[in-house]
């Protein structure tokens, strides 16, 4: 049997898409390896978001090529594929750039992974046209062992693509338009990973929360009736999603945080800037009071929700007054965790033929006291579960014998000790000790309720 190797950059969108790939050549024969040297076909799966996140492609392509060479010489064929949004960026720049890949294919297409290889027997191969036909009418269902082996969480794509164009931004043109899956094929898949363990499910998109899929009764359905109707599925305990957008938090969604148990109280919601200027010349539609407000109201429905983000240090023309007002948004609301990345022009996006770049000594010195201000936040959220009890779903076996690893509500990692306890269960733990990234934890008592 053939194997394939799929390292995947960048969001939760390429894991689902990488696992998805797998599934598409698993009935072409190939198997799954972790190994790249024992690989007959080496997918790089990228992310366009960030410069050097591109640029690792094209390094991580050098190692490539001399295992392609080595394997060459052992008589073993190896057929290198550039998938994901750095494929539908540059195209035929990545056939110039590196002579070792075969296939380019954009992320709308790796449902065509199998003819392309074919293709690619009788030459190199691009495909980064936006095709007519939906690819996850052409996608295969994964085995259940395959799902089973995968853990019993997992990502479930619901809608794919993005129409806000922020200036900053390159998903509208890599992911193109917001598109919605329809309700009874996401409950279907829904189903299938319930059926074979899985119970969490993450559902994801470039812009979730603006979920508009056609519903079983004709009606167009909201993310809010979503959740609801999966929270329905026997065996699915947790609900998630990521990454949305301030704008599409309607109060049926934040209703939904407050009326469906199984949708964990923690929120993934990017607001990238707290000064209003920035905002607009991000073209991010919404204001920080605005986005103050949308906190405000999620957090009346649901008291015990944590919250996380995405900022930008050195949008061009940020000035240090601009900055500030970021730092004062972060204080003000307080974030659990979050994510934050100096700017980087994106080569084809409004915001990279701005003048007034900020020079990167300037980046960086911002970037030091954001990350100081969202670590302190972030430890002292973690330390302050200390005592707490709280549910954990233990998803692998811990670091040390007779240890658990699991994750909180909140995403947090949780090491709980038990002998008794297995891959899958929910178990009631009260949190003893906060290290620097995990929370350790013992059993609770009996009776004792999961604190709000």
């Amino acid at each position: 049997m053939k194997k394939v190797f799929v390292k995947s950059y960048g969001c939760q969108m390429n894991v689902y898409d990488a696992e998805r790939m797998a599934d598409v050549l698993a009935v072409k024969g190939y198997s799954e390896t972790k190994a790249m040297e024992e690989a007959d076909l080496v997918i790089l799966n990228t992310c366009h978001i960030r410069e050097k996140a591109a640029e690792k492609v094209y390094s991580e392509l050098g190692r490539v090529r001399e295992l392609k060479e080595e394997r060459g010489e052992a008589g073993r064929d190896t057929k290198v594929v550039v998938a994901g949004c750095v494929a539908q960026a540059e195209g035929r720049e990545i056939l110039r750039r590196a002579s070792v890949v075969d296939v380019v294919v954009g992320p709308q297409n790796y449902h065509r992974l199998p003819d392309l290889l074919d293709q690619a027997d009788r030459g190199r191969v691009v495909d980064t046209e936006f095709p007519v036909e939906d690819k996850f009418d052409h996608l295969p269902l994964a085995s259940r062992a395959r799902t089973i082996s995968r853990g019993v969480t997992s990502f479930l794509t619901i809608q794919e693509g993005c129409d806000k164009f922020c200036t900053f931004c390159v998903v509208p043109y890599t992911r193109g338009a917001e598109v919605s899956r329809p309700v009874a094929r996401i409950v279907d898949e829904a189903l299938r990973l319930a059926d074979a363990g899985v119970r969490e499910l993450t559902l994801i998109g470039q812009n979730v929360n603006a979920y508009h899929g056609e519903g079983p009764d004709g009606a167009t359905w909201t993310l809010g009736r979503l959740l609801h109707r999966l929270a329905e599925i026997p065996g699915i305990a947790r609900l998630r999603y990521s990454t949305s957008h301030p704008r599409d938090m309607d109060q049926e969604l934040i209703a939904a945080h407050r009326d469906i148990p199984a949708v964990m109280p923690f929120l993934h919601l990017p607001v990238q800037s707290g000064s209003d200027r920035i905002l607009a010349a991000m073209n991010r539609k919404h204001t920080s009071d605005e986005y103050r407000r949308v906190i405000e109201s999620i957090r009346r429905a649901r008291p015990d929700i944590a919250l996380s983000s995405d900022f930008i240090v050195g949008f061009p023309g940020e000035t240090d007054s601009e900055f500030e007002d970021t730092l004062r948004l972060i204080a003000d609301v307080g974030f659990a965790t979050s994510f934050y990345f100096k700017y980087s022009p994106r080569p084809g996006t409004p915001a990279a033929e701005i003048a007034a770049q900020i020079p990167e000594s300037v980046k960086a010195e911002r970037f030091a006291r954001m990350q100081n201000l969202l670590e302190t936040q972030r430890q002292a959220f973690n330390h302050g579960t200390v005592g707490r009890t709280m549910d954990v779903l233990l998803e692998k076996p811990g670091r040390h014998l007779g240890q658990m690893a699991g994750k909180s509500p909140y995403l947090q990692p949780v090491q709980f000790e038990t002998d008794t306890h297995r891959v899958g269960e929910i178990v009631r733990v009260r949190i003893v000790r906060a290290g620097s990234n995990s929370l350790f934890a013992e059993q609770a008592a009996p009776g004792d309720r999961a604190a709000a």
